[in-house]
């Protein structure tokens, strides 16, 4: 239960920060990147270690959940732009000019969230069934080379690809190169992160054991 609950948490948090964070493109070596790329990339392995604590039905919870809390952020973040600002303190437009456009991150974020993820868990579920308990860095790697691309091709898009109303346009090539550098960080984020898979015992009722 103990590490039910940290995982969890990290993923929740670590999927909230992100999208706060993709509001702004930074530069990483020469490409254009959204910042949220820097954080969210735990959030693939960190559901493979609710998966592998909980079970499937654990993780499909987990990513409905934490989908939801994306939009109940999104609709806090416009409920405090909105009121009006204290007057002593000042306009504080700034808060608003910034986060009020967090809601289409959001909506691109919960969307691919959702696909990649959901993606992720039946991959990472039929590994298990596979292999059971063996070659745990394999299932983590086989779910996130499906999961990585997908996520990064939607939420760019998505996010900014200006197809939502109101939503940030960067242009088509400054796109395909963050959707390149997304695949290629958060790839190495995979890879660099996987072996915490090991951490965590197998407690989901729907993990198979083979030793």
């Amino acid at each position: 239960m103990t590490w039910l609950i940290v995982t969890v948490s990290v993923y929740v948090a670590a999927s909230l920060v992100a999208n706060i964070m993709s509001i702004r493109a930074v530069s990483i070596l020469g490409w254009a990147v959204d910042a949220g790329t820097l954080t969210y990339p735990i959030t693939f392995t960190v559901r493979d270690m609710v998966h592998k604590v909980g079970g499937r039905a654990a993780a499909r919870v987990v990513i409905l959940t934490t989908a939801l809390l994306n939009v109940v952020m999104a609709l806090a973040l416009w409920a405090a732009a909105s009121l009006p600002a204290d007057a002593e303190v000042g306009p504080q437009r700034e808060f608003g000019d910034v986060l009020i456009s967090t809601w289409s991150i959001v909506a691109a974020s919960v969307i691919a969230q959702l696909v990649a993820e959901f993606a992720d868990t039946e991959i990472y579920q039929r590994f298990v069934d596979r292999f059971g308990h063996r070659r745990q860095f394999g299932r983590v790697m086989a779910s996130n080379a499906v999961s990585v691309p997908l996520d990064s091709v939607v939420f760019c898009v998505i996010a900014f690809g200006g197809i939502l109303p109101g939503s940030l346009d960067f242009g088509a090539s400054v796109i395909v190169q963050i959707v390149l550098a997304n695949i290629v960080i958060k790839g190495i984020s995979s890879v660099a992160t996987a072996p915490l898979i090991y951490i965590v015992p197998d407690f989901g009722d729907d993990v198979v054991r083979s030793d």
